[in-house]
């Protein structure tokens, strides 16, 4: 064996080291003190060994060169020593500023998180969670709840369904358990069936039966003030959704598909400041409206849109028939698996509701792909000035790093990239920035996403704002 290999084994071994010790740091961190820290804005929590190994080597694409695990090591160590309130820390962002990685790491922590440390650290109310529904979205919203307990300001207490035979809520936690797309669940299931729960790692779910959202009584389950997350989409408007607030122990509802009529369509990152204490219903819009509007937004403030196409490559999804069928919506009848399917989509109006400036200015239409997760929209848009492909994926970039936007859009440039490689983005939407096209005035922009869970990121961002649980960022 070389030297040089030796070296490289020896290197492995101290980055292995320094992750197992950061790993229950970090745990102890959130749990504690809803401390949650990010790199670069990747979430350290739950991470493995290897996990947080290659979170500091993605630092590479922000700072040039791979991050050395160890001094993330002497921050976070540090950072267990300060009593801290309720934050994000992005440990990234905060070793930038660290000129001098030999310097005193508890007085350059002491000035830059000032705000954070407090005399005696203390959580917030923890606010109540109810998910209506228990699909697609309702099942990812469950895992990503679960895997934040403890921390957060918010404890899933409850899931309502339909009674679908007796052995319901056997299979409603085999599918919680198990999943095509996502894989399985990280941690352990427990089902009581006699008291109708489900006990998943440190949560414990009731399990709700009921046909009609204004029948349910939370407060029999210990259930107080709790926001309901509606994920089945079947009343969109005011009065529909009204019916939930009808519950006792129920005083807000969030629904996960575009709202009609007055009901506010939330987009995270561009307009949640429009979420008021008073608002007791409110729209996360969709997935397709998410992953698009804070990239077009960024690209307007820039440059300016005149006009523009959004096309949605979008995959199949349950309202379309697995065989050709009867299917009310024009071509959705047939076979999902075998067709590429054209259909409408409303996402680009629906833009309008989040960013008015761009009301009137953009056309829509999407394309269902046999593929069961992971969309794309094409933005073909006609901008106001010119600009050329560097500049253009230059500021996309900029935009994933630093911008007030960094949660909601990424950036990659992998030249084997496709769509499985984005199950499990967190993002709403990620630039594909070797597909861009510039042409003077002339783009054409290729945003991926995860419809289903970066979808579910955007809606528990939602979730927290409406609960006044949404902690302050650092640095």
């Amino acid at each position: 064996m070389t030297d040089a290999t030796t070296a490289r084994l020896d290197d492995w071994a101290k980055k292995q080291t320094a992750a197992e010790e950061l790993i229950p740091l970090v745990g102890r961190l959130y749990r504690e003190n809803d401390v949650l820290l990010t790199l670069f804005g990747r979430s350290l929590l739950n991470k493995s060994v290897t996990g947080m190994i290659k979170a500091h080597r993605y630092a590479r694409h922000f700072l040039g060169e791979e991050l050395d695990i160890q001094i993330t090591h002497r921050i976070v160590k540090a950072l267990s020593g300060l009593n801290l309130a309720p934050a994000r820390i992005d440990l990234g962002r905060l070793i930038e500023k660290l000129d001098d990685p030999n310097a005193d790491v508890d007085a350059f922590l002491a000035a830059e998180l000032a705000e954070v440390v407090q005399s005696q650290s203390g959580k917030g109310e923890v606010r109540d969670v109810v998910l209506y529904g228990f699909g697609r979205i309702g099942r990812l919203l469950a895992r990503i709840l679960i895997d934040r307990a403890g921390g957060t300001g918010m404890r899933l207490r409850a899931i309502v369904v339909r009674r679908n035979g007796e052995n319901d809520i056997v299979k409603r936690a085999s599918l919680l358990r198990r999943d095509s797309v996502h894989g399985a669940f990280d941690g352990s299931i427990v089902v009581d069936e006699e008291n109708s729960t489900i006990q998943a790692n440190g949560t414990l779910i009731q399990v709700i039966y009921s046909n009609d959202p204004s029948e349910v009584d939370y407060t029999a389950y210990g259930i107080n003030d709790a926001i309901i997350v509606d994920n089945t989409g079947k009343w969109r408007d005011e009065e529909g959704l009204s019916k939930h607030l009808a519950c006792p122990g129920a005083s807000k509802v969030l629904l996960t598909a575009p709202g009609k009529g007055d009901v506010k369509n939330i987009v995270f990152g561009v307009n949640d400041d429009a979420i008021l204490d008073t608002d007791t219903i409110v729209s996360a819009a969709s997935c397709t409206t998410n992953a698009i509007t804070p990239v077009l937004k960024a690209i307007n403030d820039k440059f300016g849109v005149r006009n523009g196409h959004v096309e949605t490559v979008h995959s199949f999804t349950n309202d379309q028939n697995l065989i050709d069928n009867f299917h009310k919506g024009s071509r959705r009848g047939r076979a999902a698996g075998l067709n590429m399917v054209l259909t409408e989509t409303g996402a680009a109006k629906a833009v309008a509701k989040a960013l008015p400036e761009l009301a009137g200015k953009l056309s829509g239409n999407a394309i269902r792909v046999p593929t069961p997760n992971v969309s794309m929209a094409i933005l073909n848009l006609n901008l106001d000035n010119a600009t050329t492909v560097d500049e253009l994926n230059t500021f996309l970039r900029e935009v994933s790093m630093h911008s007030p936007l960094r949660n909601q859009v990424d950036y990659v440039t992998s030249p084997e990239l496709v769509s499985t490689d984005l199950v499990g983005s967190k993002r709403a939407g990620v630039v594909d920035g070797l597909a861009t096209i510039v042409d003077e005035d002339r783009v054409v922009v290729y945003v991926w996403y995860d419809n289903e869970f970066g979808y579910s990121c955007q809606v528990v961002r939602c979730v927290a704002k409406m609960a006044d649980v949404d902690v302050p960022a650092f640095p």
